[in-house]
């Protein structure tokens, strides 16, 4: 059994009977048993059991999991708590500082703290080997990831999704844009961010749609 949130075994248990997910999940098993891979096992699905279904009002999409020692623990774009900041979560606080006006710090780089108050920080692909960037693409995971992506679209109002660089974007195809909000920018990576990531208010946007739709604010 798919050790997931419970809330959303009902949402995705055709997904866990099918054949893909069948191989996927042997491949990874076969991954941790023979090669260090990250987040640590039980933290694979901590995306889901962060942010239950029934509190999904954003989704910020991620690609692959951070693959440095002690970094990845199944949120995209965060960190555990005293490990360096990345650069590209960097410049998503950096962005937030400039969005937000007033809004605290960040106290360190893990995001449950969004996750608790309906974030789901989703990676498209939610294992990958130490030290190796887009190893575990290509396996299934983004066939799960986009199953996840349209659940959420056809079981829920009004949430945000938040696309940040190409990949992400392509995704907007699985979402119902009449009935959802797709916020759509460059990606924050150190690379990117100066093409169209720095000022684009994905924050303020995010509240202004979920005030609007009679929802609380995120606390960023």
């Amino acid at each position: 059994m798919v050790k997931i949130a419970e809330s959303w075994r009902p949402v995705l248990a055709d997904e866990f009977e099918k054949p893909y997910f069948q191989r996927l999940i042997a491949f990874v098993k076969g991954e941790y048993a023979t090669t260090t891979v990250y987040p640590p096992g039980p933290q694979i699905f901590h995306a889901f059991d962060a942010c239950p279904f029934g509190q999904v009002r954003v989704v910020i999409l991620g690609q692959d999991p951070y693959h440095g020692k002690n970094q990845a623990h199944g949120l995209a774009f965060s960190v555990n708590e005293g490990i360096r900041t990345p650069p590209s979560l960097h410049n998503v606080f950096k962005e937030l500082q400039a969005d937000l006006p007033g809004t605290p710090p960040p106290p360190n780089g893990n995001l449950d703290r969004w996750a608790r108050q309906g974030v789901l920080l989703l990676n498209a692909t939610l294992t990958v080997r130490a030290g190796e960037p887009g190893s575990h693409q290509k396996k299934g995971w983004e066939e799960f990831t986009d199953a996840v992506i349209r659940k959420v679209s056809e079981g829920k109002e009004h949430v945000v999704f938040i696309l940040w660089g190409a990949y992400a974007q392509k995704k907007a195809e699985l979402i119902d844009e009449s009935k959802h909000l797709i916020l759509k920018a460059a990606h924050p990576s150190p690379y990117a961010a100066d093409r169209g990531f720095f000022g684009s208010q994905p924050f303020s946007k995010t509240n202004a749609w979920l005030q609007e739709k009679g929802m609380a604010p995120i606390e960023w």
